[in-house]
């Protein structure tokens, strides 16, 4: 029996989030704050010798492109938009052009900040082989995406992978679930799903790894970061890594879609 697939991600963004709840903060502090956050996670990675997927924003990489390029070398780099907090149609290929001038290497991969709604064809226009911007679940008060796909699927050429959700039930396998289950439940639904499913699809923020209780942020928010997240996520790895083999999201949309020349072809 082959081993299931496990696309470990992180959506590497400005700290805005303190902003959606009216607390201003300095680009240079957001900024910061994910660096943190960002070396913390890459020196765990290095660690137990796994590659992930960056979803990275411009206006991030371009104020830490020394750090991103070292990223690139060993995972892979996606967009993740031009800015956390605002989005037009052009910030699509904007975003693509400005990180793989940063890494010089080609970009496969776009998700959309807050999985808000995006134009498939969109993307595919800008030249992307894959969108991973659906989280197929029901989130109160942020969207409800219930009825879509909860496995991977074409639109047009585009090949879509959504976040990772429960069979049956679509409990969502995410940052925040991974924050406020008990762990031993979410291990039991992580664990259920790769099997089910034969791939598991998860994503995290780098600001999560930082200490965050100073900031006005509702409960769900900071009830656990800094070295706890950090800890748990370090054991969840090593959990995984008994079951499953990681590997980036080009690398899984080339294995999962072989007879997809998007997928396989070299970006300009």
């Amino acid at each position: 029996m082959s081993r299931g697939k496990i696309i470990l991600t992180f959506d590497v963004e400005e700290f805005d989030i303190p902003l959606e709840y009216g607390q201003s903060i300095p680009l240079e502090e957001q900024i910061e704050i994910t660096t943190t956050g960002l070396q913390k996670i890459q020196r765990l990675l290095s660690e137990h010798q796994i590659r992930c997927t960056f979803f990275t924003t411009a206006a991030y990489a371009q104020q830490q492109p020394v750090l991103i390029k070292s990223v690139s070398e060993k995972h892979e780099i996606a967009s993740h938009g031009y800015s956390h907090s605002s989005f037009s149609v052009s910030d699509l290929s904007s975003s693509k052009e400005i990180l793989e001038a940063i890494i010089n290497q080609p970009l496969y991969g776009f998700r959309m900040p807050r999985h808000a709604p995006v134009d498939n064809s969109e993307i595919e226009k800008a030249g992307y082989a894959y969108n991973s911007s659906l989280n197929p679940t029901w989130i109160p008060g942020r969207y409800n995406y219930s009825t879509k796909p909860r496995l991977p699927f074409f639109s047009g050429n585009l090949v879509n992978i959504p976040t990772s959700v429960t069979p049956f039930f679509r409990i969502p396998l995410f940052w925040l679930s991974f924050k406020i289950f008990p762990i031993w439940f979410f291990k039991s639904l992580m664990l259920r799903t790769l099997k089910h499913d034969g791939f598991l699809s998860l994503y995290f923020h780098p600001w999560e790894f930082v200490e965050i209780n100073a900031y006005r942020l509702p409960w769900f928010i900071r009830r656990m970061s800094g070295k706890d997240m950090l800890d748990r996520l370090n054991d969840t790895i090593s959990i995984l890594k008994s079951k499953g083999d990681f590997i980036t999201m080009h690398d899984f949309c080339k294995l999962q879609f072989p007879l997809s020349t998007n997928c396989e072809k070299k970006q300009a």
